[in-house]
């Protein structure tokens, strides 16, 4: 026998942002039940393939109220993410290797191996770039730990 929730998916979601706020009124996550309902909606949204305008309005308001919430109650600590490790993460997330990092960087192809070896510093040039191209924080890459201390002003 189909639970609740397994009709649920089942039905058709409306098409327009107003008929979705009808449904489930966007409003501030409050605790875990909100959370996962939220969650849950956003879910069906993406399984549902081609949104249309009102659907994507409708999906990116509750990303924003979920990001929100997981922010200040599902936070990662990640503090002891060093940026070397934060690096090497990047590059395998995105295929990347040594040579790839260099090239990146617009540094001789030896120069990739000795920044994850740790054994050379990224400049601060080397940082912006890193920070643009990965879509993070700089600061992310400026740590006390790993060999990426503090970058050089070369």
């Amino acid at each position: 026998m189909p639970t609740i929730k397994d009709r649920k998916a089942r039905t058709k979601l409306p098409r327009t942002f107003s008929a979705l706020v009808r449904q489930m009124p966007p409003r501030a996550i409050g605790d875990e039940v909100d959370y996962g309902n939220t969650r849950e909606m956003i879910d069906r949204l993406m399984a549902s393939g081609r949104l249309s305008p009102g659907q994507s309005l409708y999906l990116e308001t509750l990303v924003q109220l979920v990001q929100a919430y997981e922010a200040a109650h599902h936070a990662i600590d990640t503090s002891a993410v060093g940026g070397l490790t934060a690096l090497e993460h990047l590059l395998s997330e995105n295929n990347m290797t040594a040579a790839d990092l260099a090239r990146m960087l617009g540094v001789h192809p030896s120069m990739g191996s000795k920044l994850l070896n740790g054994d050379r510093s990224l400049t601060i040039d080397h940082v912006k770039k890193l920070a643009t191209r990965f879509r993070v924080s700089p600061a992310l890459f400026i740590d006390g730990e790993n060999g990426m201390s503090r970058p050089s002003c070369a």
